[in-house]
């Protein structure tokens, strides 16, 4: 398992939970790819880092804390599946909203070429070609 990868988007998670949308962007392809899971707000396939970034800070402009936390990694060859708790607090509520959902990336001489997102855990092992 390479190790720098996991490090990688580690580092990307973190930043990405204190709302920091520059460094994740910085380990990320030029003509990176985003394929949302169906049932987001607003579907489809995102291409470009501009574009990807704008669709995440549409999708959370509605909550004032996010967190997301990777679980477990799972590599096979350039594809790593992470396992991921999200959870998010609505602007002007103590409420928090959880979710447990998957990624899968596929990177590329250490910088992510495409993400995949999955509203069950165990769809992105599959999509990877690993099982749990």
């Amino acid at each position: 398992m390479s190790q720098t990868d996991i490090q990688t988007l580690r580092s990307g998670y973190e930043a990405f939970s204190r709302g920091d949308w520059d460094t994740p962007t910085r380990f990320a392809h030029p003509e990176f790819e985003l394929k949302t899971a169906s049932r987001t707000p607003n579907p489809g396939t995102y291409r470009g880092t501009e574009a990807v970034r704008q669709f995440f800070e549409d999708l959370f402009s509605p909550f004032e804390e996010i967190t997301i936390e990777p679980e477990e990694f799972f590599q096979r060859g350039d594809r790593i599946a992470v396992y991921l708790r999200v959870q998010l607090r609505p602007a002007g509520s103590n409420a928090v909203v959880e979710n447990r959902i998957g990624h899968l990336w596929t990177m590329r001489e250490g910088k992510a070429v495409r993400l995949e997102v999955f509203p069950r855990r165990e769809e992105a092992l599959e999509a990877a070609g690993l099982r749990k």
